[in-house]
């Protein structure tokens, strides 16, 4: 697999909320569908040389299934305005597990790829980690976006000049995180009517054809299109293009995956199913499902000449569906949140006003 993501996004980076307050199920299922692409698009990843078709489904879902997550990560960002509670958050639900699985990750890669000397870098994110440190400088950015004017042209114009230079380097994969701003930003000016919008039987009914049609697109353009546009991680020059090329590409790639995160939106279920309740775990299914994805190579999954048939991709897919499924599950975050969501009260100090706030709450 190679390093790229997705998403988070979002993955839920939160605890459940409290009793008093109701978790939209919407959303929560959407998260979990996402993270279902994410894993599968990364099962695929080594079956794409021997088939065009596996190609073309692959480059469909990395359309639009990180720029969903991201957009989400986005509205849900929306009241993030640097307060204590929410900087504890940041340091407790992206800080930490970034260090923890960048450090998980390249011990594991090591083993894997028989790199013992690889070093252990902070700066320079591994495999899916990407996305942590992405989020952490997004949400540190959100007070800006809501107060500039024209947002959202202002943070394509920034995905534009990324692209034209070559020179930003790998430190915290700014890259990406400049590519995909545009997406979080917009999520932070979604409004609830919005995801209403999307979800109305007309666009349920138009996603069918829209899907259809991007799929036999995407079918033309595998032998004549760089499938890593979609990963956003690299400039035009780096992917053989001239530099005007990724100012060109970065708002025509915007409107096609935003066209295609709507599709995804309108398809997915409003009421409560029995995977709502794995939408809260999806941190946990995104960082954990690729030591299965890393060690699948290892071990020599691919290996088998079944794979390279029709049923392979199949097969694949639905083992990588239930794999991410599992890693969600109630029992695999209690035995992890100590990696994924520490407790760390006891590195903060206590902020009076909070607990002022939280003393006048109580009834007396």
């Amino acid at each position: 697999m190679p390093n790229h993501t997705v998403t988070a996004p979002a993955p839920a980076t939160a605890l459940p909320p409290a009793p008093s307050k109701q978790r939209d199920a919407f959303f929560d299922n959407a998260k979990y569908a996402a993270i279902v692409l994410v894993a599968v698009g990364h099962a695929w990843e080594p079956l794409r040389d021997g088939s065009r078709t596996v190609n073309a489904l692959y480059m469909l879902v990395y359309a639009f299934h990180m720029p969903a997550f991201i957009v989400i990560s986005g509205y849900f960002s929306r009241s993030f305005d640097g307060r204590p509670q929410q900087l504890r958050r940041l340091v407790t639900g992206l800080v930490v597990p970034y260090v923890v699985f960048e450090t998980a990750y390249t011990l594991f890669t090591r083993w894997t790829d028989q790199e013992p000397d690889r070093p252990i870098s902070l700066l320079d994110p591994l495999y899916l980690t990407w996305f942590l440190a992405s989020l952490f400088l997004w949400r540190l950015s959100a007070p800006l976006w809501r107060r500039v004017r024209m947002p959202l042209p202002l943070a394509l114009a920034v995905a534009m000049l990324a692209t034209l230079s070559p020179s930003i380097g790998n430190d915290l994969d700014l890259q990406r995180t400049l590519q995909f701003l545009p997406y979080f930003v917009l999520g932070l000016l979604l409004r609830p009517e919005h995801f209403r919008m999307v979800r109305r039987r007309a666009v349920r009914i138009a996603a069918v054809p829209v899907f259809a049609g991007a799929f036999v697109v995407a079918y033309w353009a595998v032998p004549r299109m760089a499938g890593a546009w979609f990963y956003h991680r690299d400039s035009a020059e780096e992917l053989g293009a001239p530099q005007w090329y990724g100012a060109v590409m970065t708002p025509v790639l915007f409107a096609c995956s935003l066209v295609l995160a709507a599709c995804f939106l309108a398809w997915v279920p409003g009421r409560r199913l029995w995977c709502t309740v794995l939408g809260v775990g999806t941190l946990y299914g995104y960082l954990l499902h690729g030591f299965v994805a890393q060690a699948s190579k290892y071990f020599g999954w691919y290996d088998p000449a079944w794979m390279q048939q029709p049923i392979g991709p199949v097969v694949v897919g639905v083992v990588a569906a239930v794999v991410v499924t599992v890693l969600c599950t109630p029992p695999v975050r209690r035995a992890l949140r100590f990696a994924v969501e520490p407790d760390m009260r006891w590195l903060f100090r206590r902020d009076a006003k909070e607990e002022a706030r939280g003393r006048a709450a109580v009834p007396g």
